[in-house]
């Protein structure tokens, strides 16, 4: 770990005062209050968006276009049995390099690093062409509904448009750089309920039994192929997270099964395409049922332009590794940004240990971080 400068001691500082403080979602515990004077600092407006339980800032530096914004969070997820924490989850340590603490990958060290990037850019080129800003929310690990959700919602009746968003999320695999996210899958939720004729097990003529009737169902929508997938996403993955059925007595034919499954979906299928397809199989096996979705998020994928020119750049110059442009992992908030037509990329340090037990981060992947994110805003605002 080699601090050159203040404003490295800085990013550290900035992360652990972050880490400090006991963000589970949606709560944000005033981290937003901490950041928001850190960049009225530096000259941004700074705008508190609440929307019910969940804090929002929206802050901007500069005018007019192309808009560059920094996104991401300040909730973290719950700390799990804190007995099995080397070292209390919201009392951060340094060690041999490393900083400890829930939120220290996923992700307070990529908000402080946004931070002392801008300061660094700021510093440079006080008066730079078009606008930074700072999309920040409390509300990205849970229901993910009042947070960036809203906030664009706002900003698009604003008719404020975002040319080009990075979104701090862990994406590195074993060396900071070595993966920038370019999209997501697209994440539709089905809870299926199917209904049969509760009795006695001796008695089956007079029962009719929901799993017996359900199995081939859904064995069929475990093997269908939705899609190939194409060059950026693998094919569409259906996935049965939960079945649950019965009194809890084994003398009981059940008269209710209850499913949970979830898709994670290509480009190449869509929300009505998959609901169809499901519906289709369920009325072939004739099932009395029920069936509630709920879509998280479409896919979305940025094409290689502008912005994932910029970030592939700096990141060979400054860390002199050639990332791998990927759209894997679960869902992030880009997927409610990259709609209104930004160019969306993530790009933050190692994931090995978010949401696990003992979440780490290497220091000089935040001082690296800091000043990849500072390049990648010269190279889109004043090269």
């Amino acid at each position: 770990m080699l601090i050159t400068n203040e404003l490295d001691q800085t990013t550290i500082d900035l992360a652990t005062d972050l880490i400090k403080i006991e963000s589970i979602s949606p709560e944000d515990g005033g981290a937003q209050e901490l950041i928001a004077d850190y960049l009225s600092g530096l000259g941004f407006s700074v705008e508190h968006m609440p929307f019910s339980d969940v804090s929002n800032i929206w802050a901007t530096h500069g005018d007019g276009s192309p808009l560059f914004v920094f996104a991401g969070h300040t909730d973290v997820v719950p700390p799990g049995p804190l007995e099995a924490w080397a070292t209390p989850p919201f009392k951060p340590v340094v060690q041999d390099g490393i900083l400890h603490g829930r939120g220290a990958a996923d992700m307070k060290g990529s908000l402080a690093a946004m931070l002392t990037a801008v300061s660094r850019f700021i510093e440079s080129h006080p008066n730079h062409p078009g606008t930074i800003g700072f999309l920040v929310t409390s509300d990205e690990e849970a229901d993910a509904i009042n947070g960036t959700r809203k906030v664009i919602d706002e900003l698009n009746r604003r008719g404020v448009q975002i040319d080009w968003c990075l979104v701090g999320e862990p994406s590195s695999s074993e060396q900071l750089g070595d993966v920038v996210r370019i999209g997501r899958r697209g994440s539709l939720n089905g809870r299926l309920k199917v209904f049969g004729i509760q009795g006695h097990v001796a008695y089956p003529d007079d029962a009719k039994n929901p799993i017996h009737q359900s199995m081939q169902a859904l064995a069929d929508l475990v093997a269908i192929t939705w899609d190939r997938g194409n060059e950026h996403f693998p094919p569409t993955s259906m996935q049965i997270s939960n079945i649950n059925a019965g009194t809890g007595a084994n003398n009981v034919i059940p008269g209710e099964l209850e499913v949970l499954f979830n898709f994670r979906f290509s480009t190449e299928s869509n929300e009505a395409s998959l609901k169809r397809k499901t519906e289709d199989i369920l009325h072939k096996h004739q099932l009395n049922y029920n069936l509630e979705w709920s879509l998280s998020g479409d896919p979305f994928l940025t094409s290689e332009a502008e912005l994932t020119a910029a970030v592939q750049t700096s990141i060979k110059e400054l860390l002199d590794i050639d990332p791998h442009l990927s759209t894997s992992g679960g869902t992030s908030d880009g997927r409610f940004i990259a709609p209104s037509g930004s160019q969306v990329v993530e790009l933050g340090p190692c994931n090995s240990t978010i949401h696990k037990v003992n979440e780490h981060v290497a220091i000089d992947e935040l001082l690296d971080l800091s000043r990849v994110y500072a390049d990648i805003l010269k190279r889109l605002l004043v090269s």
